[in-house]
């Protein structure tokens, strides 16, 4: 943290509040560095203080635990040992809690903690699940309650991280739910929360093993490192990207997340929801169900650079009101559906110089939505390569609905396969302002369409 920097609300509150004109202001910085714009002097020896989250210091040694299968810190294999290790070390303001080299079967999810450091070995640090186990609710539980009574409770331990999932018995919409089971009786459980919901046996509830390896709701500054994350896939029910993934995030701010292996989840595998300020760099995501990368509803200046992502239904799939984002330099290979999928409210972002090669269906797709005020204006598409997408009327970009001020420039969009009736840039009907730009095209039947 660097103690002198001004954020960009005091900037502009200064500005706003007339104390100083906007023209004189860098006047103003540069005749004197060592006071603020309002002539109070800057911090220039940082102090620890009680409350303060903007000035403090750099400290040279912050807390570091150690867990290990046959020694460290903290001794075991499971997620019992691994959260009791992120729990001590947050308990102390934060460090790192460092995995050694092993496979580590997970009955619940590990709850990252704000200021905590997760780091494994690479390769050889491996988080994964064992077969999921789903059962009906054997009674009513209302949305008040904090308990669940399950038809057959084989399978199920306290401390298990569990879905539930149900029907609205009133128009049938879906509720899905993350809970811990934390006491029982029999087949009667308590909740670490409660419901809030209501799980009545008309709705069909039920309750999984399924929850994803790492996860954080409502924390900040988290950094997650050389971890290897598999969903065995194989021996689980799927779960929905907006509620897991190999690693999942809600809610959460200012993350750096590098070289982790998310792999065969039946799922996403990287999925962050209203999450701001997100680095994803040096990661591979491959042979999950879902989505390669998932930067989700109304999450800001999401960074996505130098990734593989393989085999997947979705590469990178922006989701909602994703804005002020950076897709930079990320190989994207044998995507079933869409290399890159940019849509709902998607506006202001960057996708600059991936290789998008061997996409099922499209290699960047513009989705329709709702109509112009739903789309995804003001992205720029540049130095990308797209290469072989789709079947024989496939479409390498392909911009739908009612999308505006998107800029194409200076990619290379490539078939080597046939020409067939494939397409190199489709424009639809009621895009606007959509601006082409040095791009190079080989090997089509048409290189740009206009609908």
């Amino acid at each position: 943290m660097n103690p002198t920097h001004w954020s960009r609300r005091q900037f502009f509150g200064l500005a706003a509040g007339g104390s100083i004109a906007a023209g004189s202001l860098p006047n103003l910085l540069a005749q004197d560095p060592e006071r603020q714009p309002d002539g109070r002097p800057r911090v220039t020896k940082s102090r620890s203080t009680s409350g303060d989250k903007v000035i403090e210091p750099d400290w040279n040694e912050r807390l570091s635990l150690t867990v290990g299968q046959k020694e460290g810190d903290l001794v075991g294999t499971t997620s019992k040992v691994l959260q009791a290790a992120i729990d001590y070390v947050a308990q102390l303001g934060g460090g790192t809690v460092r995995i050694q080299p092993g496979t580590y079967l997970l009955r619940s999810s590990l709850h990252l903690r704000s200021h905590v450091r997760l780091l494994g070995a690479g390769e050889d640090t491996i988080l994964t699940k064992p077969a999921s186990v789903t059962t009906k609710l054997a009674e009513d539980s209302d949305w008040y309650d904090q308990e669940i009574t399950l038809n057959d409770a084989k399978g199920f331990e306290v401390g298990d991280s569990v879905c539930l999932r149900t029907r609205n018995p009133h128009n049938g919409s879906p509720a899905v739910l993350k809970r811990t089971l934390v006491a029982r009786s029999g087949n009667r459980f308590k909740l670490d929360r409660p419901l809030r919901d209501n799980f009545w046996i008309i709705g069909e509830s039920t309750c999984s093993t399924l929850f994803p390896l790492v996860t954080g709701e409502e924390v900040e500054n988290l950094v997650i490192e050389n971890l290897t994350l598999d969903g065995n896939r194989g021996n689980n029910e799927h779960l929905d990207g907006n509620y897991g993934g190999c690693l999942f995030l809600q809610d959460v701010n200012q993350v750096q997340i590098r070289k982790v292996t998310a792999r065969n989840n039946n799922g996403d595998g990287f999925s962050w929801q209203i999450c701001h300020d997100v680095t994803v760099e040096d990661c591979h995501s491959h042979d999950n169900a879902d989505l390669g990368m998932h930067p989700g509803s109304g999450s800001q200046r999401p960074l996505m650079r130098r990734n593989k992502i393989e085999r997947c239904q979705i590469g990178i799939f922006f989701c909602w009101g994703v804005k002020f984002g950076l897709a930079e330099e990320n190989t994207i290979l044998a995507i079933r559906g869409q290399g890159i999928s940019i849509g709902h409210r998607d506006t202001d972002n960057i996708v600059r110089k991936n290789l998008v090669r061997n996409s099922g269906q499209t290699g960047i797709l513009f989705r329709p939505e709702r109509g112009a005020t739903f789309c995804g204006h003001r992205n720029l598409i540049e130095q990308n390569i797209v290469e072989n997408t789709g079947p024989a009327d496939g479409i390498a970009i392909d911009v739908q609905g009612g999308t505006e001020q998107v800029t194409l420039r200076e990619n290379q969009i490539l078939e080597t396969r046939a020409a067939a009736q494939r397409i190199g840039i489709k424009l639809g009907k009621e895009t606007k302002e959509i601006k082409l730009v040095d791009n190079h095209f080989s090997g089509f039947s048409q290189n740009v369409v206009q609908a």
